[in-house]
């Protein structure tokens, strides 16, 4: 009887392990493409479950969606501006206030944030630690991103935006489009610096709003970190310096 039960087992291992193969192998033929490297992300697609086949940034879309995010596609800097004035501006209509900002030392961000010409009480650049829990919202660029899991990758080597994305109740993260990958092994190779292949010693891995559950499994948002996360991707060329 022990030996019918262990085959058994085995047997439901092995299924699993086959089942889950067959749902692979679609991605597997996308990495062994050669010519994927010179795809735009526009162009690259993924096939679905369902037979769809949906863009990286639609992929990312839906999946940061799915854990409670918000992201807008703009497809030009004054679409970018658009933006950051509609989630602000909406902002100021709930508790959440969104009436002192925190930016990241990313030097796009402060004209971005003067052209949007939003009533706001401040906007500050790499506050001190002591001062950001004051602040209602941090913007920040980020990196890169996980498509297949709607994550934004910010490493520290780039800008000072590890507080600034964590501590105000709300992050705004913008982040090209080019810098979406499908998997966290692209994302770790896309952030890599140099011939010597080194990363930066503080890479954050952000999924959505911050959110934790006690022993009981009550989900709390919000309580070590942003309750509301925001991102813009840009498509098209970098963002400019005004």
């Amino acid at each position: 009887m022990d030996l019918e039960r262990n085959i058994s087992a085995r047997d439901s291992i092995l299924g699993s392990i086959r089942g889950h193969l067959v749902a692979s192998a679609p991605h597997d033929a996308v990495h062994a493409e050669s010519s994927e490297e010179t795809m735009t992300h526009l162009e690259r697609t993924i096939s679905q479950p369902n037979g769809a086949a949906l863009s990286l940034v639609e992929i990312f879309k839906d999946n940061l969606e799915a854990v409670g995010g918000h992201c807008v596609v703009a497809r030009s800097e004054p679409e970018v501006v658009a933006a950051l004035r509609d989630i602000i501006c909406g902002l100021q209509m709930t508790p959440l206030h969104a009436r002192r900002i925190a930016l990241s030392n990313a030097p796009t961000l402060e004209p971005l944030l003067r052209q949007t010409e939003i009533d706001v009480d401040e906007i500050a650049v790499c506050p001190s630690a002591a001062e950001l829990f004051a602040y209602d919202v941090g913007v920040s660029t980020a990196q890169a991103a996980i498509a297949e899991t709607g994550t934004l990758v910010l490493e520290s080597e780039s800008e000072r935006h590890r507080l600034v994305s964590l501590v105000p109740p709300v992050h705004i993260a913008i982040i090209q489009m080019t810098s979406i990958c499908l998997t966290l092994g692209e994302a770790l190779a896309a952030v890599r610096r140099g011939e010597s292949a080194e990363v930066s010693p503080t890479i954050t891995f952000i999924t959505g709003p911050s959110r934790t559950a006690d022993i009981e499994l009550t989900l709390a948002i919000g309580v070590h970190g942003p309750q509301e996360l925001y991102v813009i991707v840009k498509e098209g060329l970098q963002l400019t310096d005004n």
